[in-house]
């Protein structure tokens, strides 16, 4: 019971709870990324290179003939499968870089952000009292002197 409850205090943490939703929206930004790259920018750059899908840019190992799609020679045997390789790559990159820019702009929106003075610690009960005394003193001295003139 107390590895449960050690279990719960550890789940609850901002930090816990800030990782679990990091990474939730970095799964689907991911997924945003991966269909911006072939959907988006691989179709004209396989286009350039040939007009097939960049990603199906393979090298065959076991003597497979090049007008086959990838899946289907893998199916017949090993490929050296450059082009997906490179698809993933610039898939990396990519988020690599939005995240570096989103990282860079929530730093300076950190340092942007005015700092509270630091509130000066509480004087000692005893530095008060003897502050006091040392009013009442100097007051009734001056009254002292007030009286003697």
């Amino acid at each position: 019971m107390a590895m449960m409850q050690e279990f719960k205090e550890f789940a609850m943490k901002g930090n816990v709870v800030d990782l679990a939703v990091g990474v939730i929206i970095g799964g689907a930004f991911g997924k945003i990324v991966d269909s911006l790259v072939q959907d988006v920018i691989m179709p004209p750059i396989g286009r350039i290179f040939g007009g097939l899908d960049f990603a199906n840019y393979y090298l065959p190992l076991n003597g497979q003939a090049t007008s086959l799609t990838l899946v289907e020679a893998k199916k017949a045997g090993a490929v050296l499968a450059y082009g997906n390789f490179l698809t993933i790559l610039l898939n990396f990159v990519i988020l690599a870089f939005i995240i570096f820019q989103m990282v860079r702009l929530m730093n300076k929106a950190r340092r942007n952000q005015p700092v509270a003075p630091v509130a000066a610690p509480a004087t000692p009960e005893d530095i008060v009292l003897l502050r006091e005394i040392r009013d009442s003193l100097q007051k009734n001295g001056q009254q002292s002197n007030d009286l003697a003139k």
